[in-house]
């Protein structure tokens, strides 16, 4: 567990300076859209930008969350269970978010697929697998989240300290 601290602290860093990127960045288009629509004009490629920011500061924040343990969970549940329910408890919990995850990643890939060659409306030049990616990205990282998360989990579910996490 000694080496998954120091990752698990540089990777929560990573996300935070993305999240907070993605908030400056998506709050610095909605003041310029409002100056400008107060002005008289308008950004035909607000709304569609806008959305997509959006969306990648809700993936990158929900990874974030997670590699925190912010989750809504139920660690008094695992912490209340017989000891030898504990582990395999938050094994269970934690390979069917693991699974889910999975199952994104490898959808949101297939999804990138089908879109291919497609384009934002307003940005003809922007491809959506650009702006789609987030899916499998953000799935990805909910992974690797989960796994940083998951040695503390297992410690605690061992000593019956609540589990703070999914389970």
């Amino acid at each position: 567990m000694a080496i998954i601290t120091p990752l698990k602290n540089v990777f929560e860093w990573i996300l935070e300076w993305i999240t907070i990127l993605l908030m400056v960045g998506l709050a610095g288009i909605v003041i310029v859209s409002v100056a400008y629509r107060w002005s008289g004009n308008s950004l035909v490629w607000y709304d569609e930008v806008a959305s997509v920011g959006l969306a990648w500061l809700t993936y990158y924040a929900s990874a974030l969350a997670a590699v925190k343990r912010s989750h809504i969970g139920v660690p008094g549940l695992v912490a209340a269970m017989r000891p030898k329910f504990r582990v395999p408890t938050v094994l269970f919990a934690e390979t069917c978010i693991i699974g889910f995850f999975v199952a994104l990643a490898v959808l949101g890939m297939e999804v990138l697929e089908v879109l291919e060659g497609d384009t934002l409306v307003s940005l003809p030049e922007v491809g959506t697998e650009l702006t789609q990616s987030v899916i499998p990205i953000g799935a990805v990282l909910f992974i690797i989240a989960e796994f940083l998360n998951l040695p503390t989990m297992i410690k605690e579910a061992r000593e019956g300290a609540p589990v703070h996490g999914h389970a």
